[in-house]
């Protein structure tokens, strides 16, 4: 037998999912190690292989590849270790990171942090100014050589950067997008000078390489983040790839990237792997809808640190982040768009007394270690989950398949003294606030983000993924008015689910202005050539690379995607080209058309300004191939109506909207049967997560073994029987 297995690794928890040939998967989750993130890698795939009833080696001999969604690069980010770089510019412009951009005091931050303006700073570069060095050379904007370059002046500034301990280079010039010549030169230089047999030897890093596009900080930014976060990672992953091999593993490792596809470790850029996990969920979803047909979702995923928010329509993923921003930094990488926020399982609740004794829950996170008071590994602080906990919704004898016993006391403990007391009320009112504030702050996030977006998400259908995601579903439904919801068992893992949906693929990016309808005259362009020009770059470059991984032309999918805009309009609208190459004035039309289309969907229509001419101003071409995914099968013989075999046991669990506790059923999700419908109040438990179905809903299990969550008594005619076991208290 043959395996696959992907791991996606999140603030408090590392996820597995793994499928053997033939249909069969296993799921498991094991503690985020965040002083080596291998230790708990390795502990995760010994926990799969158990489930197999196989050795950790057989089964690493099994296994046909392994997609990981690492966080390694955030890590290095967040804690500053990576190396002491040089960087290497155009004169004139050796401030320009320190100065940033005119709102850089905000990037990365939480809404409530950039309100303390007394205290707010700017981010503190990566790079200190006495390593940056600015070269006398000058490219202009048309991508002509005003001033050449003299390589007299970069040996001494390279000798200035070496004396100072420089790790590595990132040489970023004025207009390389236009034209590289410069940067080329300079790498050529340094490799002569320190060839890879000399201890002088570094890594160097251009920025026409890593970001091809217009924007002189972003691009800076951008290419400073992928050289701070390369080496870090490069040495981590490469014990974590010895370590596999070690263990019976001989494939390459992949990364997921977060422009939605994966590639061999050697042939990814480090950059592209932040915040891969949510982007693999959001594939995942994707993934979900196609098996019913359902074109409008909304990918959530509650974890225990963050709360991920994405969005598929008309059965794409066509949203990307218009500047992504890393840690405290703007990028220009080509990167999906899911929204994050601080909020999770672990979110701390807190009173702000600058506001009147006012309960806060999160941003900040309790994580893996210590954890929620709950948890008993010295955490005191009162978390989402230990809420959960005294609501009733959680079971301490039966978290994570009942490999982590909680302690009640604790958590009742830390939400007395930390909420309950200082607020004058009970600790279950107190749980009760922290659970309905934490939804609300939810609920408002996706319906901004599903709004803002130009969608009603009374059309969507929401998809309650990560550990915590499926508990709190039904109560984020209402601020959305949405009427079906999707509780999968791959829920509690589903970033490591979704990585298993994508395929390997790359982007290739590139500024170049090409103005398809001028304001001057109102006609369309007859110069097809020059967007020609582009795409055949961009698709040579893609050939070269995929045909390194082993593929071949003819496996190669290419699609077309544009960032246009009306006149001189700031922002840029991104929408999939009509046509990969044009040739005549009807596809020109067609792209025109398409962006209307686009821009009028998001703005309106009545936003459009077509008289102001219609340019394209960045290319991105993906160039993918196709891998093998899970099918999954519907169940034979469906349609058993009395879920009684797996229904275990009764607790009181306290239920927000009604204000009290409620004697409710409780089920075992792994013994329900494809049919089985559950009248809510009840709680399903998983071996990885838990199941809330409040009053008024109706869970079903479907042939494919995804939970539909809908508003009971909507079928028409339709009378549903209430648990026998249901008393209020």
């Amino acid at each position: 037998m043959s395996y696959t297995v992907e791991v996606d690794i999140g603030g408090t928890f590392t996820d597995f999912f793994a499928e053997q040939d033939g249909g069969r998967f296993a799921i498991t989750k094991s503690p985020t190690t965040h002083y080596d993130l291998s230790v708990g890698f390795m502990r995760g795939l010994r926990e799969l292989a158990k489930d197999f009833n196989l050795p950790l080696k057989k089964f690493m001999n099994g296994c046909e590849s392994i997609r990981y969604c690492t966080t390694l690069g955030t890590n290095a980010l967040i804690e500053r270790t990576g190396p002491k770089l040089g960087l290497i510019t155009t004169a004139g412009f050796e401030d320009t990171i320190a100065i940033g951009r005119g709102r850089s005091w905000a990037d990365g931050l939480f809404g409530h942090e950039t309100k303390n303006l007394a205290r707010i700073q700017k981010p503190e570069p990566l790079i200190s100014r006495d390593m940056i060095v600015g070269l006398r050379e000058r490219i202009d904007s048309f991508g002509n050589v005003i001033m050449p370059l003299k390589r007299d002046d970069v040996l001494e500034n390279l000798q200035r950067l070496m004396e100072n301990g420089a790790m590595g280079y990132v040489v970023s010039l004025m207009w390389s997008c236009y034209n590289p010549i410069h940067e080329t030169m300079v790498k050529q230089i340094i490799e002569e000078e320190y060839p890879e047999d000399y201890l002088g030897s570094m890594p160097v890093f251009l920025s026409h390489t890593i970001s091809p596009k217009m924007g002189e900080y972003t691009r800076f930014t951008t290419t400073i983040v992928n050289a701070y976060i390369h080496s870090v990672m490069g040495e981590e992953l490469t014990r974590l790839i010895w370590e596999l091999k070690d263990n019976g593993y001989s494939q390459p490792l992949a990364l997921v990237q977060n422009v939605g596809g994966m590639k061999k470790v050697t042939r990814t850029r480090a950059i592209l792997t932040y915040n891969a996990g949510p982007v693999a969920g959001l594939h995942g979803s994707r993934y979900i809808g196609g098996m019913y047909g359902m074109d409008n979702l909304i990918f959530t995923d509650m974890g225990g640190t963050s709360y991920d928010i994405g969005v598929v329509s008309d059965g794409q993923i066509k949203t990307y982040d218009f500047i992504p921003v890393i840690d405290r930094w703007r990028t220009n990488i080509p990167a999906i768009e899911v929204k994050s926020i601080g909020a999770g399982g672990g979110s701390i609740a807190w009173i702000n007394t600058l506001f009147g004794d006012r309960l806060e829950v999160g941003p900040q996170s309790a994580g893996s270690m210590p954890g929620p008071a709950c948890y008993d590994q010295g955490g005191s602080e009162p978390t989402v989950t230990d809420a959960d906990l005294v609501l009733g919704y959680l079971n301490p004898d039966n978290y994570l398949g009942g490999k982590m016993q909680l302690k009640k006391e604790l958590a009742e403990k830390a939400i007395g003294e930390k909420i309950a007391d200082p607020l004058g009320i009970d600790v279950v009112e107190a749980a009760a606030r922290i659970r309905r504030i934490i939804d609300a702050k939810m609920g408002q996030e996706v319906f901004n983000e599903v709004v803002l977006k130009g969608y009603d998400p009374r059309e969507f259908v929401l998809l309650a993924c990560g550990g915590a995601g499926p508990c709190h579903a039904l109560d984020i439904a209402p601020y959305l008015e949405i009427k079906k919801v999707i509780m999968s068992p791959f829920s509690p893992v589903f970033g490591a689910f979704g990585a298993s949906t994508v395929d390997v693929m790359q982007v290739f990016d590139r500024t170049r202005t090409i103005k398809l309808f001028q304001y001057a005259t109102q006609s369309y362009t007859e110069d097809y050539e020059a967007f020609n020009g582009v795409v055949r770059e961009l698709k040579d470059l893609a050939l070269r690379d995929l045909k390194m991984e082993g593929s071949s032309e003819a496996e190669i999918q290419f699609v077309l995607e544009l960032e246009m805009r009306y006149g001189m309009q700031y922002n840029y609208t991104k929408l999939e080209s009509p046509h990969l190459e044009i040739g005549s004035l009807q596809d020109v039309k067609d792209i025109c058309d398409a962006f209307g289309e686009t821009y009028a969907r998001t703005y309106s229509p009545e936003a459009a300004f077509p008289q102001g001419g219609i340019q394209v101003e960045n290319f991105f071409l993906k160039a993918s191939v196709s891998t093998r995914h899970l099918e999954l099968s519907p169940a034979e013989g469906a349609g058993r109506k009395t879920p009684g075999a797996a229904r275990k046991e009764t607790r009181p669990v306290y239920f927000v909207d009604l204000g009290r506790f409620v004697e409710t059923g409780i089920y075992v999700f792994e013994e329900l049967m494809p049919g089985d419908v559950i009248p809510g109040p009840a709680v399903i438990e998983a071996r990885e997560t838990t199941g809330v179905i409040n009053p008024g809903w109706r869970f079903t299990l479907d042939p494919y073994g995804q939970g539909l969550l809908e508003p009971a008594g909507d079928r028409p005619g339709e009378v549903v029987a209430e648990d026998p076991a249901r008393k209020l208290s």
